[in-house]
């Protein structure tokens, strides 16, 4: 059985009558296939790691996988297509051919769900380390005559500290692609970008690129510098483990995985848009900053297993989103709602919430913190008005989202302060 925070995102996109909802899974394998690096055949297993990845995805059961880190040994990519993914009855994931044009000796790979998915085409760009990849899909649609583009690009920037500029460089590279290419549509950018700050060139080359119309969005809007910084605890996604052989050290205290989406996902012009609240980094609650995943207090974001895998599997944590695809993809941004919302504000102590609404109707009430991972939730019939009540004497102190959304995929929804 699911935890509620994967569990949510499925019971809320069943309220979107007429769309359907893709989720897109970003991760890096940490060598897969590669022994070097003192990674082993011991410490860093390919038998053990598909194990591993088949609970992960078997969780999180993503339709759009990107990956980083895989040997550029074509055997290593079907070996997850026939151990970790068409396994358990399942048969309809297939994977990209991808170019490797800059002789990288580990790689991305696309893969993806052909029942919801075509592959349209792929192409490379070359950089000085790792190519970046960018993959179109026509998307699956019965409902729809008109075709559904998705382009997914995925690339692992350069590591380390002093290789800003080098970051920079190939983020530039994408961006002047997309420029050239006079590229507009549904483009999500996942990767492991190895940067430190918001500050660092590849971030402002991706966000504030001079051509507004192909800049990428950060879809919870979390930039600042997030390196050893415990107010992003709740958004790093490295390292899993304080040390290791082969794993990078050093505790959770980095943001180096990203899913970036185009401004046409983010306001849902063009058929498909972000599910608002569903980008999380899996296994990640915000509990564990400088310390292993499997460190106290007890991680309970995710069931045991997941948890085991997580940590096995990787020293990065994997990030996903989940996109709503219809006509009416803009239904994040309808205010004309026939329901409303009283509550106190700021909050000590406990949170009061008076529903209101004009017609009988089921609805889901969600309290959030700002990286958008759930603190509370019910389902609601409601045919006139009903209170809740919430005890906030747990939560910090700070900014909360409280939304409100019907069964018709009306959506309010209202920052709130949490004081003691």
């Amino acid at each position: 059985m699911r935890v509620i925070l994967i569990g949510l995102l499925i019971v809320f996109a069943s309220f979107v009558q007429g769309q359907d909802t893709i989720r897109l899974m970003h991760y890096n394998l940490l060598n897969y296939g590669n022994y070097w690096n003192n990674c082993t055949s011991s410490n860093n297993n390919v038998e053990d790691k598909n194990e591993y990845l088949k609970t992960i995805v078997d969780y999180v059961q993503p339709d759009i996988l990107t990956v980083n880190e895989i040997s550029d040994d074509s055997y290593y990519h079907q070996l997850i297509l026939t151990e970790a993914l068409n396994t358990g009855g399942i048969n309809y994931f297939d994977k990209t051919n991808l170019p490797n044009y800059s002789n990288s000796p580990i790689m991305n790979q696309v893969y993806y769900n052909t029942q919801k998915f075509n592959l349209i085409s792929n192409t490379a760009i070359q950089t000085n380390y790792r190519d970046i990849d960018i993959v179109n899909f026509s998307i699956n649609d019965p409902g729809n005559d008109d075709d559904i583009f998705l382009f997914c690009a995925v690339a692992h920037l350069k590591a380390s500290q002093g290789y800003e500029e080098e970051r920079g460089y190939e983020a530039n590279q994408l961006m002047n692609y997309l420029n050239n290419a006079g590229a507009t549509g549904n483009y999500t950018f996942s990767g492991d970008f190895n940067v430190y700050t918001a500050s660092e060139p590849a971030i402002q080359n991706l966000l504030f690129y001079p051509n507004e119309d192909i800049r990428f969005y950060d879809p919870i809007n979390q930039l600042g510098s997030w390196n050893n910084n415990d107010y992003y605890a709740a958004v790093h996604t490295q390292s899993t483990h304080v040390s290791s052989s082969c794993a990078a050290g050093g505790g959770m205290d980095d943001r180096f995985d990203f899913i970036l989406i185009s401004d046409e996902i983010k306001d849902g012009t063009d058929k498909i848009q972000l599910l608002e609240g569903s980008y999380q980094a899996v296994g990640q609650d915000g509990q564990h900053y400088n310390q292993s995943l499997l460190s106290a207090p007890t991680n309970t974001s995710v069931p045991d297993d997941v948890l085991n895998a997580l940590y096995n599997m990787s020293d990065h944590l994997p990030v996903v989103i989940d996109l709503v695809v219809g006509d009416e993809t803009g239904y994040v941004r309808n205010t004309e709602t026939n329901f409303d919302m009283v509550f106190n504000n700021p909050v000590n102590g406990q949170l009061n919430v008076l529903i209101k609404t004009g017609q009988p109707s089921y609805f889901q009430l969600d309290l959030m913190n700002p990286f958008g991972q759930l603190i509370f939730t019910r389902n609601l019939n409601i045919t006139d008005q009903t209170e809740i009540s919430v005890r906030t004497n747990n939560l910090k102190e700070g900014f909360y989202l409280l939304k409100l959304a019907n069964e018709k995929g009306m959506i309010t929804t209202h920052k709130i302060i949490v004081l003691h």
